[in-house]
């Protein structure tokens, strides 16, 4: 695996459920973002806004399970199986950005 790889030069090829459903779930927090602009724009009080980008967060976090849960699966699984350990320091970095 070349370390220095831009993250755009690899894929990942996704079944249809799994693109409908992360799709879904990003649409959804497209929404809610949306909505939290409108807010400000409409002079909402403060921790009503505040109770809304919590919800974001929220979201965005559930977001973040569910890919790293399928990465892991996937991605991981096979790289694993095929001897390419270095999936594994590429794993414990993209969660020690997670885990805050």
């Amino acid at each position: 695996m070349d370390n220095n790889a831009c993250c755009c030069e690899r894929k990942k090829k996704r079944s249809e459920e799994e693109y409908r459903a992360l799709i879904n779930r990003l649409s959804r927090i497209e929404g809610q973002v949306r909505g939290v602009r409108s807010m400000i724009e409409s002079d909402a009080y403060c921790i009503d806004v505040l109770n809304q980008v919590s919800a974001v967060s929220a979201a965005l976090s559930a977001f973040s399970r569910e890919l790293l849960s399928r990465h892991i699966h996937t991605c991981v699984r096979e790289d694993i199986i095929k001897g390419e350990r270095e999936t594994l320091d590429e794993l414990v970095t993209a969660l020690s950005r997670l885990i805050k």
